[in-house]
């Protein structure tokens, strides 16, 4: 799996399907969550359809570069904002959303790549958002998948999911397998899967198990802020997809999304939660092949 440098301090791990020579679709991956949770079957399929797919981890996960020089306690940057000192919480961040942006921004420059097509997922589509936003002369398209504005009063989890998120996985092997299947609590409630939760665990785990990441991407997110201004004046052609099952991130952030996004096409998707079930690829699949044609 190649790992290039995409600037002084940060590489990145990528993986490719598909001819080069088709359009190129970059796909962005959410929180805590590395590339393979784009499953490889999921970016063949999309390669088969004629896009050039290219899946990535973002900086602090999977076999990109990891900023362990940087430690954030996830307990103390909540409480530092709760208490509302900003100064103080963004000094403990070693970054923003938007350089994760620059990241897949540069990761396609290392690769050739002039203009893509961006596709991101619940974080990733915020990262992706954002690369929409500060480069749209390199997006061709963007769709947000199961992603939301930055706004607080849309896309709020259910209290069952924030529990969720706010308990820790174990750190053994067979505990933090076993816990992936807590996802099921946002996941879709026809087509949940248990075993492919504890699958996809198992691999990330086995390939790198990083859970001191999961504090600097989440304090990523809290102090990007809100893109909403900036997306009223967007002018990439833009999907939004979102499941209506969806408690991780409420629908009403999809909804929020395109409201803002000029001609912005919104798809609500029944029986999809915070997942993305196989039973719905051939869905996603043409949503994604019709607009990046």
């Amino acid at each position: 799996m190649p790992i290039t440098a995409v600037s002084p301090e940060v590489s990145i791990a990528y993986e490719s399907f598909g001819d080069p020579g088709d359009p190129p679709v970059l796909l962005v991956m959410g929180f805590g969550a590395q590339m393979l949770a784009w499953h490889e079957d999921f970016c063949r399929a999309l390669a088969d359809r004629g896009r050039y797919v290219i899946r990535y981890d973002n900086r602090d996960c999977g076999l990109s570069t990891k900023f362990d020089d940087h430690p954030v306690d996830v307990a103390e940057f909540i409480a530092t904002v709760s208490a509302g000192d900003i100064p103080a919480a963004l000094a403990m961040a070693p970054y923003r959303l938007h350089d994760m942006a620059d990241d897949g921004l540069a990761l396609l420059t290392a690769l050739g790549i002039e203009r893509a097509h961006v596709v991101g997922s619940s974080m990733g589509g915020m990262i992706a958002q954002t690369m929409a936003l500060s480069s749209p002369e390199r997006v061709l398209s963007l769709t947000s998948l199961m992603s939301s504005t930055g706004e607080n009063a849309y896309g709020r989890s259910s209290p069952e999911a924030q529990a969720v998120m706010a308990t820790p996985k174990p750190a053994d092997r067979d505990g933090y397998v076993a816990a992936a299947e807590r996802e099921l609590v946002w996941a879709s409630r026809r087509y949940g899967d248990g075993a492919a939760l504890r699958e996809l665990a198992a691999a990330s785990y086995d390939r790198s198990y990083h859970p001191a990441g999961l504090g600097r991407q989440l304090a990523a997110m809290i102090l990007s802020g809100s893109r909403a201004e900036a997306l009223r004046e967007l002018r990439v052609p833009t999907l939004v997809i979102h499941g209506l099952d969806d408690t991780l991130i409420d629908p009403s952030g999809g909804r929020r999304t395109a409201e803002l996004v000029p001609g912005a096409e919104l798809l609500l998707v029944p029986d999809m939660g915070h997942d993305r079930p196989r039973e719905l690829w051939p869905e996603l699949i043409d949503a994604v092949v019709t607009h990046t044609g």
